[in-house]
């Protein structure tokens, strides 16, 4: 049963950096959170860090961890590795959490890696033109991807964390298959949607298994994009029924994913926490997300809020938003979507874009964590924001 109440997401930079003792001092002292959440397998990045070792850090795909043999040996799927993993870093962090009395989950990166994308395009993602062009999105429905994702949840279990955070364990979408894209197109939402949409031999066979005419889907999806893509207008937000068809069914692939993967983190000892980002996908910007709740937009990356929390026996959220009441309006939704038995934890911004105080994010920490909706709540990101920003925390928590 989860006991986590408050954690404050970190990368084993940040660590190596300051100091274990330095960051737990921080986080559960100084802030008062009762668990760290620490990048177990992460994806490439540049990200501004304030307090880190450079102030601006260049990151790769890959697991503070050495992949282990018997999990991977006999698998084409195996994850880059982060310099110093062979010193295993996070069992030292779990060695200090467990001194402290708390807890320690493991954040893991699953199917969005550029370095495995490249070097095994037929894994990838294919749209409906036959790209393959997103090097980033591993596809959910391969069978490689399946057992790499099942590989790399039981290797982080093993590592002895409370519980493995689970991302990007679903489809991906057009905007973030890479990285430096460029589009002199003016794509709309739809047309957005439509090239995110896998095709893949998976998919289709996927599809076409649960009665779908996935030809008919592609050539519709192909038809709709292709009229910018010639140089027209983009179109309103309407998805043709035959691409809806198609798109209903890849909540299962994801959903028996999921369950997979869950029952291998618990088999280790630990328990998955599944990451919705659907948050990010509407408020990462600007934080002001606008139009259907989270919860109700979650199909689009293949999510089903309800079935998932039937074979999790955690869900997270992003609640990227800088109106208290949109967050309260989403987490109560997320409350009331997801099966009774599955915790909710719900992911905070301190500061920009979307908090501008220590009230503004307890009046937000407050409306996350009252009576009906999340049961958790968390911080995003210990070295990616200044100092003074990751004191508005301890504030927060005593608003709950």
């Amino acid at each position: 049963m989860e006991t986590s109440t408050a954690s404050t997401y970190a990368f084993v930079e940040d660590l190596r950096a300051e100091g274990v003792g330095t960051v737990l001092d921080r986080v559960l002292g100084t802030y008062g959170c009762d668990t760290l959440t620490v990048a177990a397998a992460y994806h490439r990045a540049r990200d501004v860090t304030p307090h880190g070792p450079a102030r601006v850090t260049l990151r790769r795909d890959g697991t503070h961890f050495v992949p282990p043999a018997d999990l991977f040996g006999g698998l084409r799927l195996t994850p880059p590795v982060q310099a110093g993993a062979e010193e295993e870093p996070l069992r030292e962090v779990r060695r200090r959490t467990a001194e402290r009395g708390a807890a320690l989950h493991g954040w893991t990166v699953f199917l969005h890696n550029t370095t495995l994308g490249l070097a095994h395009p037929d894994v990838t993602q294919e749209n409906c033109f036959g790209d393959r062009a997103a090097p980033a999105d591993l596809c959910p429905a391969h069978p490689e991807v399946r057992a790499y994702a099942v590989a790399l949840a039981r290797s982080v279990a093993r590592l002895g964390v409370d519980a493995v955070v689970a991302e990007s364990l679903h489809h991906g979408t057009f905007g973030h298959g890479y990285h430096h894209e460029r589009s002199f197109v003016p794509l709309g939402p739809l047309e957005d949607f439509l090239l995110g949409l896998c095709f893949c031999p998976h998919c289709v066979g996927h599809a076409e298994a649960a009665g779908v005419d996935a030809g008919a889907a592609r050539a519709e999806a192909a038809r709709a994009a292709g009229l910018v893509l010639d140089g027209g207008d983009p179109r309103p937000w309407e998805l043709p029924e035959t691409v809806a068809a198609y798109v209903r069914t890849r909540t299962d692939t994801v959903t028996s994913l999921a369950a997979t993967v869950a029952e291998a983190v618990a088999a280790e000892g630990s328990r998955l926490v599944f990451l919705d980002l659907t948050g990010a996908i509407k408020g990462y910007a600007d934080g002001r997300p606008t139009g259907p709740l989270a919860v109700d937009e979650a199909w689009r990356t293949g999510v089903d809020p309800a079935a998932i929390s039937t074979v999790v026996p955690g869900y997270a959220v992003l609640a990227y938003a800088q109106d208290p009441e949109r967050i309260a309006a989403d987490l109560a939704a997320y409350r009331s979507a997801l099966a009774d038995g599955c915790s909710l934890r719900a992911v905070l911004r301190p500061g920009v874009p979307d908090t501008d105080s220590a009230a503004h994010l307890a009046a937000k920490t407050a409306a996350a964590t009252a009576p009906g909706r999340a049961d958790a709540v968390d911080f995003y990101h210990y070295g990616l924001v200044p100092y003074p920003v990751l004191d508005r925390i301890p504030v927060a928590l005593k608003e709950r």
